[in-house]
C-alpha cells in the first residue's frame, strides 16, 4: 500500500490549503483515515480522522478550521485548512488503518505559514 500525500506549500496566515492523500495497492477494506502533524522538535500529533462511515474528529486545536472529507470511490482523503496560523506549520502525514489493523503512511507534505 502506497499513501501519496500532496497539497503542501507556504502560506500567508489567515490564508487556505488544501491537502490531499490518495491511497493505492492492496488496501482491502479502509476502517480509519487521517492526517497527522510534527513541527520541528515536536511530537507527532493526530489532526483529524475520518472512519468508513463518515464519522470525524479534531484535535482541539484546528477544530472550526479545518475539515477532512473523502472520496471513497477514488480512496482519496482531503483535508481543506482554513484561517492558517502560523502554529500549523509542520509537516504533514496521511494515515491509513484498514480491516486487517494494518497501519500505513504517507511521506510527508510540508505546510508553513508566514505570520
Amino acid at each position: 500500500v502506497q499513501l501519496q500525500a500532496s497539497g503542501g506549500g507556504l502560506v500567508q496566515a489567515g490564508g487556505s490549503l488544501r491537502l490531499s492523500c490518495t491511497a493505492q495497492g492492496l488496501i482491502f477494506r479502509i476502517t480509519t483515515m487521517g492526517w497527522y502533524r510534527q513541527a520541528p522538535g515536536k511530537q507527532r500529533e493526530l489532526v483529524a480522522a475520518i472512519t468508513s462511515g463518515g464519522s470525524t474528529n479534531y484535535a482541539d486545536s484546528v477544530k472550526g478550521r479545518f475539515t477532512i472529507f473523502r472520496d471513497s470511490a477514488e480512496n482519496t482523503m482531503y483535508l481543506q485548512m482554513n484561517s492558517l496560523k502560523p502554529e500549523d506549520t509542520a509537516l504533514y502525514y496521511c494515515n491509513l488503518e484498514n480491516n486487517l489493523k494494518r497501519n500505513y503512511w504517507g511521506q510527508g507534505t510540508e505546510v508553513t505559514v508566514s505570520s
